[in-house]
């Protein structure tokens, strides 16, 4: 069914959007994800989904305890109607609701931090789904967040500053990931066949007008096809 209704939408959508979200879906992957704590900055907090699209990272959660995640468009670009993006509000634990989450799912939780001698972005497991934590540039990740991870895992840096902006954080420790992915032969990393169709269906309702309407005409005379 699902291929059925992403064939009806690609017929009214652009021969170059097609060829740009078929491209893209390919080299989309849930096996390494991101969730950020508390970020109070919106460029940072943008710039962090933006990473996540330029890098292919399907999914970003978002706790927000005590900020609310708010996205400069400029800076974000659009990121948004690319990635998909999970809240926690949770008033009382919303990051133990998020890791959780993250290991039900099957993630290792790896609590990005300066202060450890622990893995490096460079030699962290990636044999198993993961997911990168980050906190505020002030206080970093709260002790909950600390507490429920597998890994701690740390940027190496030789400058006298002790750590890097937060989006920068994130930025390099994706992209240091994904290259560590692309030269893994026998891990299977990219979402499935079945996951990018469904996600090409998504994109497709983010650029036309009234999808709701027009899913809902095209999934009845797909209906009626089948009889």
């Amino acid at each position: 069914m699902n291929e059925k209704l992403l064939e009806a939408l690609y017929s009214i959508i652009t021969p170059a959007k097609i060829e740009k979200f078929e491209r893209i879906a390919a080299e989309r992957t849930r096996h390494v994800t991101v969730a950020v704590e508390n970020l109070y900055q919106e460029h940072n907090a943008s710039a962090v989904m933006r990473s996540c699209d330029c890098f292919g990272i399907q999914d970003l959660h978002i706790i927000e305890k005590d900020n609310k995640f708010n996205v400069n468009k400029d800076i974000a670009l659009g990121a948004g109607q690319w990635v998909n993006h999970y809240h926690y509000t949770d008033i009382l634990y919303p990051t133990t609701t998020c890791i959780q989450t993250l290991k039900d799912k099957g993630y290792k939780i790896a609590s990005t931090t300066p202060h450890t001698d622990a893995y490096t972005i460079n030699d962290v497991p990636i044999d198993e789904p993961i997911a990168f934590l980050f906190g505020t540039e002030q206080t970093g990740l709260s002790e909950k967040a600390l507490d429920l991870s597998d890994y701690y895992v740390k940027i190496p840096m030789v400058g006298f500053t002790e750590s890097f902006n937060i989006s920068v954080s994130a930025a390099l420790t994706i992209n240091t990931v994904r290259t560590r992915l692309e030269n893994q032969e026998n891990l299977n990393w990219k979402i499935s066949k079945e996951e990018q169709t469904a996600l090409k269906i998504e994109w497709c309702k983010n650029i036309i007008k009234n999808p709701e309407n027009v899913v809902k005409d095209f999934m009845r005379r797909i209906a009626l096809e089948n009889g």
